[in-house]
Order: structure tokens, then sequence, then C-alpha cells
């Protein structure tokens, strides 16, 4: 079982920032790709950014130019550095990795959450 663990969610004033980081533990696993999403209250949950294990990016319109998505392949880690926070960012924040293990082949895992705050 591949466990992840999401950290460095809180409250914050807008146009602060913020670095969420996302933690996979595990035996005989590879990433292929590791990703952030997001839920508000009373929406879906939507895509904020994902890495591949090669360095690929993709960013929802919304955060682009505002969040970096960053990944450590050795410590099978990723991070979201989130600038200029607006209200509407807040939500739970969601780790979603692509993972590949012998026999089981590839799936998808999700972390815990976190939530993030922005006042106004």
């Amino acid at each position: 079982q591949v466990r992840l663990v999401e950290s460095g969610g809180g409250l914050v004033q807008a146009g602060g920032s913020l670095r969420l980081s996302c933690a996979a533990s595990g035996s005989s696993f590879k990433i292929n790709a590791m990703g952030w999403y997001r839920q508000a209250p009373g929406k879906q949950r939507e895509l904020v950014a994902t890495i591949t294990s090669g360095g690929i990016t993709n960013y929802a319109d919304s955060v682009k130019g505002r969040f970096t998505i960053s990944g450590d392949n050795a410590k099978n880690t990723v991070y979201l550095q989130m600038n200029s926070l607006k209200p509407e960012d807040t939500a739970v924040y969601y780790c979603k990795s692509t993972i590949f293990r012998t026999l089981l082949g590839q799936y998808d895992s999700w972390g815990q959450g976190t939530q993030v705050t922005v006042s106004s």
C-alpha cells in the first residue's frame, strides 16, 4: 500500500503565500505523476496542477502565474508553492499520485486533504 501524507495548509491573508507538500511512502512502487486538486464547499473537485516524473507540468488557468508545482523524485514528494493567494483559492487541497506497482498495474491514490483558507 502506498500512503500519501500532505502538509502545509493553513490560514493566510489575501496576497499571501503557502507551500503544500505531499510525500508518498510504501514499498515497491513507481510514481508516474503527482498532482494537486482542490474542492471548495458545494463545488466539485477540480485540478490545480500536475507534474509527471519527467517534469512536465500542467496548471489550471485560474492558478497560472501564481502557483508552481515541483517534485523531488528521490523523495517521492511533490510541492505546491502558492503565491498571491485569493479568497477564491479557499478549499481542501488533495494530493493525487499515479502509481505503478508490479501485479497491480497503474492506479491513482489520494491523500486525506489539507485545508487552505484565504481571508480577504
